[in-house]
């Protein structure tokens, strides 16, 4: 295993790109504008980025960016007198970024529009994404990784931005079934630093099982999450106390919880690959005496919150941010739950190739989208979620799964179909996307992605 980030890659393009990102960056010293996602990922990238370049003696300002918004980014860089780096987005700008008179780095995972890249870039700006040599960000690096990795390039000393990788990469559930990729080469030589430790353990967090399991948001489990006298009624019936600590469960009273967990799991016709998430291995970080899952869910929730600040605040050992985080927490899985809960008591609403409902919670939708995807829909069609502000712009999340994808799923281009067939704007993954559209139009955003829905997972898309 290299002990740097030289030979992770053979693919010559790679070293070409972070090469080129960082002479950009040391070769101006002095105030950066860091643009980051508001959501788990991008505010784990600002976190690496931000601590990185205080490390160099640049001071810092971030700015986080909510939703596929062009007007925003273009107003962003037309107020920065100053080079921007550009975290967990961006790949959709790059004609923005080629007029910036100053330097600009791009560290994104998401796929480009067609056309986006056509022109050669201007020497002043520099775009490293994992897809162009050969890796996946969808599943072996999201933008957490790969600003870490970033860092790293800058100095090997941030190798300790490993708790804000991890972070990232969970918050975008590439953590499921294990890492992979680059992220798992990532995550095997934090291990051998120490800055990461390994432990087993049920996948649930709380002060006891049965608020654990009451809480529990991912997995969600139909009749007990949200359900706190169901939860312990339940743990009761195994013989187990709920009032214990899931971390004093013996070894013995583990065996018993995690088959019931697991049965539990099944009957609701939870994808196979998704009970791993209860007996799964863990990433403990001493520095912080917290799980990574538990960095994770922090940080997006600082995002959720509308305080996507606070989280990167959190990453820089601010201890009141520390308390904000814990607070923002408890409410954001509040609202999820209670999300995940009208999904499971009212259902949602069908077209021939896709599911939607409609959410209240601006900042949860996406979240809400894909726990709902994975834990209470059937598994055949992708969800789309809307959350509707008056005549402000509709927000739309769409989440599907890796079966989806396998089948033709590209939502990436699904949303950006229907968001151009109304005046939009949507990208992202194949298995996670969104999109912004004008009020009103959301009827026919769907008839648009329900036709190139129907050309991916129609009759010649089955297996």
């Amino acid at each position: 295993m290299p002990s740097g980030p030289d030979g992770f890659v053979s693919d010559p393009r790679y070293r070409e790109e972070f090469d080129r990102a960082r002479a950009l960056l040391l070769g101006r010293p002095g105030r950066w504008r860091v643009i980051y996602h508001y959501d788990g990922d991008g505010i784990a990238s600002a976190s690496s980025a931000v601590r990185a370049l205080g490390r160099l003696g640049y001071p810092v300002q971030a700015t986080a960016l909510r939703g596929v918004e062009r007007e925003r980014m273009a107003e962003l860089a037309a107020q920065t007198a100053g080079p921007l780096l550009v975290v967990d987005t961006g790949v959709s700008w790059l004609d923005v970024f080629a007029r910036h008179p100053h330097p600009v780095v791009v560290l994104d995972h998401h796929t480009s529009p067609p056309g986006a890249a056509a022109e050669p870039l201007p020497d002043h700006v520099a775009v490293v994404n994992p897809l162009d040599w050969g890796v996946d960000g969808m599943r072996e690096m999201c933008a957490a990784t790969l600003t870490w990795l970033f860092t790293i390039f800058l100095d090997p000393v941030n190798w300790d931005n490993a708790p804000w990788g991890l972070s990232g990469a969970i918050a975008d559930r590439q953590h499921v079934g294990g890492f992979h990729g680059l992220n798992a080469q990532l995550v095997e030589e934090a291990v051998r630093r120490s800055v990461i430790v390994r432990r087993p353990g049920v996948g649930i967090f709380g002060p006891t099982v049965g608020e654990a399991l009451a809480s529990s948001i991912d997995p969600f489990f139909r009749g007990l999450s949200g359900r706190r006298t169901e939860a312990e009624a339940f743990v009761r019936g195994l013989g187990l106390d709920p009032a214990r600590r899931p971390v004093d469960l013996t070894e013995e009273e583990t065996a018993r919880l995690l088959p019931a967990l697991t049965a539990r799991l099944s009957a609701a016709n939870v994808a196979p690959e998704l009970l791993s998430v209860l007996d799964r291995e863990r990433w403990f970080v001493p520095a912080l005496g917290l799980d990574s899952i538990e960095v994770s869910n922090f940080q997006n929730a600082a995002g959720r919150a509308g305080t996507p600040g606070v989280g990167v605040a959190f990453a820089l050992g601010d201890p009141r941010a520390a308390e904000r985080v814990r607070a923002a927490e408890e409410s954001w899985r509040s609202g999820i739950l209670r999300g995940l809960r009208r999904v499971e008591d009212e259902g949602v609403n069908s077209m021939p190739f896709l599911r939607w409902f409609e959410s209240p919670d601006t900042t949860l939708a996406g979240t809400q989208a894909g726990l709902a995807m994975n834990y209470l829909l059937p598994p055949e069609f992708p969800v789309f979620v809307f959350t509707e502000e008056g005549s402000e712009p509709t927000k739309v999340s769409a989440r599907g799964t890796p079966l989806q994808v396998g089948r033709g799923l590209d939502l990436a281009a699904a949303c950006r179909t229907g968001a151009q067939a109304v005046g939009g704007e949507g990208g992202g993954h194949r298995v996670a996307s969104g999109a912004t559209i004008p009020a009103g139009r959301r009827t026919p955003f769907l008839e648009a992605v329900n036709r190139v829905l129907a050309g991916q997972l129609g009759t010649g898309g089955r297996p």
